[in-house]
Order: structure tokens, then C-alpha cells, then sequence
């Protein structure tokens, strides 16, 4: 059973019901310790005004999603993604958040090069990791499901993401989704060797039947993934930050009221993490 006070929502989990300052609204008033930003709803605002906003409501930035995509198929594109990371690592600040989440990006168009694809993103962290360590940013790679390998991250385990964690030194880590991480039968280990190098944890459920790979994810207690047993090997590995609730769900919890859907949030943390 995880405290409520360590409870912070991904605002994609009511992305279709708030804007940015309607969510800040929304979960400070419900008691909310937490909100993991993201920066399409943060350019919407502006940034000034979500500093303001985020201060006054009391919360915590428990993350700001996300700076990556960095394979590209020319040296342009390759750039692009590092500027706008760079860029990310600055509204982090800014926002005062406990990390900057980085999906890394998948296949460039028309590639089969899945090595290459890696090397790339290897190469894109190297360029951005100064400026964060200079910033005191940390940087947290969040390993996706292989499903998503070809379209929207190449690094698909938690053990990829620390390899590159060993590459590249300080001031990156990683961030435990169970969506895309609780499969691996390495899992335990792997959130073992990673220690002091989680950064977020994030929770939500798998559903079975699951109809979109992308779009229907389920409330903590209505899939299959053991959650509590994730969550004492997190803990175990000396994690106490907050616990974010990260719900993608176009046909069911996106057409609730925002209200019901931060109030299930609440109610399931406390019994089903």
C-alpha cells in the first residue's frame, strides 16, 4: 500500500479532460502531492505562466515529459532533436522538476538499422548531458515495450537504459514504468543494479484483452501486472520519491470527468500500489 502524500499524476492521464492549468487546479484541490508535465500542454500555457501556476497550487514537478527522439535520418533532423532536449532540460529547470524524462526514439524512416538507431541515441544523450549536469537536471531514460522498438524507443529494457547509464556517467538514470517493464524476467535484478539511479517510477495496469498497444492502458488493479511486487523492488532499491500515475486510456478513463479519474487515481494508490 503505497501513502497517498507520495502520489503525483502524469497529466497524460487526464490529457483529454485538462489543460495544464486546469489539471494543476484539478489535483492540488484534490490533495494531490504531484504533476508530471507535458510539454505540449506546457507550451500551450507558456512556461512563465506554469512556474507561476505550479507554486501557487503547492506541487511538485515529479517530471517533465520528454526530450529524446534522436535518431534521425540526416545530420539536421539529428541536431533538431538535440537543440529542442536541450531546450527540455531548460523548461526542467525552470519548473523545478525531479527529472527530465527521455524516450529516445525509434528507427528513423525508412531504416532497418536497429543498431544504429541506438548508437544514435547514445550519441544524442552525450550531447545533452553537460548542459543537464551543468543545469543539476537529472536525466531519466525510460525504457518502452519492445512493441514500441521500430516507431517510438529503441532501448526496450530496463537493462539497455542502464547500460547506457554505465556509458555515459553522471547525472542520467532511469525511469520503472510498468507498463513497458513488467514482463522482463530480469526485472528484479536489473531495478536492483540500477539503486540511486531511479529516477520516477511510474504505475498503471495492463489489460487483458488489450485493445490498443498505445491507448488503453488500465487503472492499477484492473490488469494483470503484480504492482505491489514492483514497487517493493523499487523500494528496495532505495527509491522514495513520488509514485506517478501514467494512463493512456482513449476508450475508458479519457472519456470520464477529470474528477472521477484523479479520485480513482487517489483511491488506487493507496490499494493497489
Amino acid at each position: 500500500m503505497a501513502d497517498l502524500a507520495r502520489l503525483s499524476i502524469n497529466q497524460a492521464t487526464t490529457r483529454e479532460q485538462h489543460s495544464l492549468a486546469e489539471a494543476i487546479a484539478a489535483y492540488a484541490g484534490a490533495g494531490v502531492t504531484g504533476i508530471s508535465i507535458w510539454r505540449d500542454k506546457l507550451d500551450e500555457c507558456g512556461l512563465d505562466e506554469a512556474v507561476r501556476m505550479v507554486q501557487d497550487h503547492g506541487l511538485r514537478v515529479s517530471g517533465l515529459c520528454r526530450a529524446g527522439q534522436f535518431p534521425g535520418g540526416d545530420a539536421a533532423s539529428r541536431q533538431a532533436s538535440i537543440d529542442d532536449s536541450l531546450l527540455a532540460v531548460d523548461q526542467a529547470v525552470a519548473l523545478g522538476a525531479d527529472c527530465l524524462i527521455v524516450v529516445a526514439g525509434g528507427l528513423p524512416r525508412g531504416s532497418k538499422d536497429l543498431a544504429g538507431a541506438r548508437s544514435m541515441i547514445r550519441d544524442g544523450l552525450g550531447a545533452v548531458l553537460p548542459h543537464a549536469r551543468a543545469a543539476g537536471m537529472p536525466v531519466a531514460i525510460e525504457p518502452l515495450h519492445p512493441m514500441y522498438a521500430a516507431e517510438r524507443c529503441a532501448i526496450n529494457t530496463l537493462g539497455q537504459a542502464l547500460d547506457l547509464c554505465d556509458e555515459l556517467g553522471p547525472g542520467v538514470g532511469v525511469a520503472v514504468d510498468v507498463y513497458h517493464l513488467w514482463w522482463d524476467p530480469d526485472l528484479q535484478a536489473q531495478i536492483d543494479r540500477a539503486g540511486e539511479r531511479v529516477l520516477a517510477y511510474h504505475v498503471c495496469d495492463w489489460l487483458v484483452p488489450t485493445t490498443d498497444l498505445l491507448l488503453d492502458r488500465g487503472m492499477m488493479g484492473d490488469g494483470v501486472i503484480d504492482i505491489p511486487q514492483i514497487s517493493a523492488w523499487v523500494e528496495d532499491s532505495g527509491y522514495d520519491g513520488l509514485i506517478e500515475v501514467e494512463i493512456f486510456s482513449a476508450g475508458n478513463w479519457w472519456k470520464r470527468p477529470g474528477d472521477e479519474v484523479v479520485r480513482a487515481c487517489r483511491e488506487r494508490i493507496q490499494s493497489a500500489v
